[in-house]
């Protein structure tokens, strides 16, 4: 079995070797989800130089003795001579010190710094930060890295935060990028269709989830497999995840309006408050501020707009921003807490055939981020000029994929199901979906348009009856090609 790699992350890579290469004195916030690959970015690029000189200590979620206690051990781990911090002013100084030193220090979870207790620490480090930014010879640096992105902006970013101003740069992970996940999968399982909608609408590009399939043998196994061994097990990594780095800090008071918007993507506000006043009448004038909270603090529920709205427009649909938190919740949470009683095997069943289901949704997204990223690559016959949205009204009408070439005017129209057969049926509909959006949008009247029929896989049987209605067929297979 191959050896896992470091797949992805050119550009992060290089900013970060851009950083670490100017020999000076650097104030450095690495941000991104949980388990995205913050610190195995920090590792790949500091374990071949200067890995005497690194010290990197993981932030828990404690007390400051509790703070110290852990930063003493990682100390001790990593070579630091005395003296050792006995408390959160020590700890700052020590920091200093080791920096001026011409240590690379790394902090990870360092949003737990804005919990009341520990928020004194960020004071003493400031006084820190302030004498080694003004003394040009220092060579070593400091990183932060945090998951919580509102709680590292009220450390960082807030104008009344003791560190305000003081970062010198700042790295920001995304999803690694279909590219990168193809080359994973390349490498350890097989690229088809089917493979990369099963695993990107569970895990989408969160490198950790992937590495921890193959730990556990399953990235190249069958779906009802890789789903038993991953949630189902009592030693799956993966049945905690959720609750331990999403819900956990929620304590319940949002489970209503997250498990409605997991199993009805794209529902919209009116949707949500009347299943609220049906369910739990006592919440229902509490919607509209659960659904702010979860948009804009903890950045878990999304709200999109269809393309060519109005920013304030009141068309939003809502949607779980994570696909892993979106099947947690709609396809894995209850059969999984199910299974000391009922049999596994129809719990797994039932959780496959659930996900099959939310696949439908996850291929519009995977869809889009593909025209994107190909259009990115200089790959296909489709340049954009805008990113890729959907558009809906009030009379269900609905285009999963509006993507626009501004320069020769052309406008493509897609609809994607997860069906072949499903996808071929609809067609006769979707022409009236079509006709009602150029009838919304004459402005397009004069534009080359063109509509196109996707899904995973399209025997030629498929593909003839979608050309004989108008339509380009469009596989994964083809919209994948390239990015090796």
């Amino acid at each position: 079995m191959a050896e896992w790699g470091f797949y992805g992350r050119r550009r992060e890579r290089s900013e970060l070797a851009g950083v670490l290469g100017r020999g000076r004195w650097f104030f450095l916030q690495i941000s991104g989800r949980r388990r995205i690959g913050k610190t195995r970015l920090v590792q790949e690029l500091l374990q071949p130089q200067r890995r005497e000189r690194m010290l990197y200590i993981q932030i828990p979620d404690s007390d400051p003795a509790g703070v110290v206690s852990t930063a003493r051990d990682f100390m001790e781990n990593f070579g630091v001579s005395a003296p050792l911090p006995h408390d959160l002013r020590s700890l700052a100084v020590r920091i200093g010190e080791l920096c001026a030193e011409g240590w690379i220090v790394a902090l990870d979870e360092f949003q737990y710094f804005s919990r009341k207790a520990l928020f004194p620490f960020t004071s003493e480090l400031q006084s820190e930060v302030d004498r080694l930014a003004a003394t040009p010879e220092i060579k070593g640096g400091l990183i932060v890295l945090g998951s919580l992105h509102t709680e590292m902006q009220a450390l960082l970013e807030d104008r009344s935060a003791p560190l305000y101003q003081r970062l010198t740069d700042s790295i920001s992970l995304g999803h690694l990028d279909i590219a990168s996940l193809m080359e994973l999968l390349q490498v350890h399982a097989d690229t088809t269709p089917e493979r990369l909608l099963f695993l990107w609408n569970l895990f989408e590009g969160v490198p950790k989830f992937y590495r921890d399939c193959y730990e556990q043998g399953v990235i190249a196994a069958d779906r009802q497999t890789l789903l038993k061994r991953m949630f189902f097990s009592s030693s799956s990594p993966l049945r905690s995840e959720a609750d331990n780095w999403f819900l956990r800090e929620l304590r319940g008071r949002y489970d209503l309006v997250l498990k409605y918007v997991a199993r009805h993507p794209g529902c919209t506000h009116a949707d949500l408050q009347a299943h609220a006043d049906s369910v739990a009448p006592e919440i229902g004038s509490q919607v509209a501020a659960y659904l702010k909270t979860l948009e804009e603090k903890y950045e878990l529920v999304e709200k999109r707009l269809p393309v060519f709205a109005k920013p304030k427009a009141r068309k939003g649909h809502y949607t779980i921003r994570d696909n892993f938190l979106r099947c947690w919740l709609d396809a894995l949470a209850v059969p999984a807490a199910a299974i000391n009683f009922r049999p596994l095997q129809g719990l797994v069943e039932q959780a496959d055939q659930r996900l099959m289901t939310a696949e439908g949704y996850g291929l519009e997204r995977l869809v889009g981020q593909l025209y994107e990223e190909r259009s990115r690559l200089g790959l296909g016959d489709f340049p954009l000029t805008s990113r890729i949205e959907a558009w809906w009204d009030r009379s269900d009408t609905e285009i999963d994929l509006v993507a626009l070439d501004e320069t020769v005017q052309r406008l493509r129209l897609g609809s994607c199901k997860r069906s072949a057969a499903a996808l071929v049926a609809d067609l006769g509909r979707f022409d009236g979906h079509v006709a009602r959006f150029l009838h919304a949008f004459p402005s397009f009247s004069h534009w080359q348009v063109e509509k196109v029929a996707i899904a995973p896989s399209l025997n030629q049987e498929a593909r003839q009856a979608i050309e004989a209605m108008g339509y380009l067929p469009q596989s994964l297979d083809e919209l994948t090609a390239g990015l090796l």
